[in-house]
């Protein structure tokens, strides 16, 4: 059953707005897509003329947030749509409270002209059910097609410094140097060093052939390996003063490395991934939690969420990467790596918020205001009068299990299947439109191409 599109004037009431480090009883006027007027709680609707006639949405107490920019999904298209597509996977974002997301590049063909890239603008366009952007991949040989990006419609360049899917790892050191002299673009990172993994690689085929035990993978994409990788890209980015955002940090090593650089120009993600497992939990999980930088020890992990609850984290993104259930049972070096999560990583996180490990301020923070910031996105991460409604509702008390009839995936897994996560989302809205309540959608014509301000 479909949600029926609301009238394009409402007023939510009711309702704590989180928002720039605030919770305050709040109405906010919602008019033609955007936030136009944000209300004292204490001030009666019947005193504003202007909203006497406006449908009512009461929240009921709940949290209204800016919705998740997730800055890091693999919707898979084009490609592998056997493995999830823009549509299903933009669908499950909005059950997730991610109203905007930015696409890596490592489909097939891979992203690496600005052919490439509009025709991928032209498939969200169709297909997208949240708002988007794409990356284009850097690869030793197109420098020339960098230096043409519309810097207001792209989000950014992928650098692949460690090969994860595809053929996308920058070896020239010559061309590295001149895209991390690209003005006024973020760059975001893969950092892994592409020389330990592939030694690590061999030497384990040597001693277990095909049969590599899961538990390895820590071990083969190891914690050297991300060090050695992201100290690297730190001295590049302040060598050029590069805008350079390191991708899904998963060692405590790596944080060291960038509180102490503290660098304007030097930002970074952690994903829920890391933040909820830990290589402990390959017995339990198994191949479902391979992914590339590998998931490392219960230390490391403390030291992520430890961070995050300091301010210390940039952004959380959900480096949503799915496969098929049947590829990721294959032994070792044919099961690929990556997992789902662009529909779950808010559950993750509230229940940090739930545990008092991080407060809702923060989370809002984590996966809004500092996505806005960092990627300079026009008129969304915050809940502003005259941006656009990209908003959502939790319900700190409404308890889910994660199961298969409320997995959206294509793929229809999840390693989080059967969990429970004490808080949900039970709405979305994309400029404006409710799309998502409580398990039920509406097809969203009216998401967009997300803007930048650069």
């Amino acid at each position: 059953m479909s949600v029926s599109l609301l009238n394009n004037n409402y007023i939510i009431c009711n309702a704590k707005v989180v928002n720039e480090g605030c919770v305050s009883q709040c109405h906010v006027y919602v008019h033609n897509g955007m936030i136009e007027g944000i209300y004292a709680a204490s001030e009666s609707l019947d005193s504003l003329p202007i909203l006497s006639q406006v449908p009512v949405i009461d929240a009921h107490g709940q949290y209204l947030m800016p919705g998740m920019i997730d800055a890091h999904v693999h919707f898979r298209q084009p490609g592998a749509t056997h493995k999830a597509d823009m549509y299903s996977e933009s669908r499950a974002a909005l059950a997730g409270g991610v109203t905007s997301v930015m696409d890596m590049p490592n489909v097939n063909p891979p992203t690496v002209t600005n052919a490439l890239l509009e025709e991928r603008f032209e498939m969200g366009h169709r297909n997208m059910q949240c708002n988007y952007s794409f990356y284009l991949a850097a690869t030793d040989g197109n420098i020339s097609e960098i230096q043409k990006i519309d810097k207001s419609r792209v989000c950014g360049v992928k650098l692949f410094i460690g090969s994860s899917t595809g053929n996308l790892l920058i070896s020239n050191d010559t061309v590295l140097e001149q895209v991390l002299s690209t003005e006024g673009l973020p760059l975001a990172v893969h950092a892994e060093d592409e020389s330990m993994i592939q030694s690590n690689m061999q030497a384990y085929k040597i001693r277990y052939g095909e049969n590599v035990p899961i538990q390895c993978h820590s071990v083969i994409r190891s914690r050297e390996a991300c060090v050695a990788a992201t100290s690297k890209m730190i001295d590049k980015a302040r060598k050029y003063h590069s805008q350079m955002h390191i991708l899904h940090v998963s060692t405590a090593n790596e944080l060291q490395l960038l509180q102490k650089a503290a660098c304007d120009n030097i930002t970074f993600e952690v994903c829920p991934s890391y933040l909820y497992f830990c290589d402990e939990d390959y017995q339990e999980f198994g191949s479902k939690i391979k992914c590339n930088p590998a998931i490392k020890t219960a230390g490391d992990k403390l030291s992520l969420i430890q961070a995050a609850a300091m301010g210390a984290v940039s952004t959380v993104g959900s480096d949503h990467a799915p496969h098929l259930w049947a590829e990721k049972q294959q032994p070792y070096f044919s099961c690929p790596s990556g997992m789902p999560m662009v529909q779950h990583s808010m559950l993750i996180l509230l229940k940090m918020v739930k545990q008092g490990i991080l407060s809702i301020e923060q989370l809002a923070a984590l996966t809004a205001h500092h996505p806005a910031d960092i990627y300079h996105v026009d008129k969304r991460g915050y809940i502003r009068e005259g941006y656009y409604a990209d908003m959502i509702l939790v319900d700190m008390d409404a308890a889910v299990e994660v199961n298969k009839n409320n997995i959206y995936y294509k793929c229809k897994w999840s390693p989080l299947e059967g969990k429970s996560f004490p808080a949900s989302v039970t709405a979305t809205f994309v400029n404006g439109v409710k799309v998502y309540d409580k398990g039920q959608f509406a097809d969203n014509s009216l998401a967009m191409e997300l803007k930048f301000n650069r």
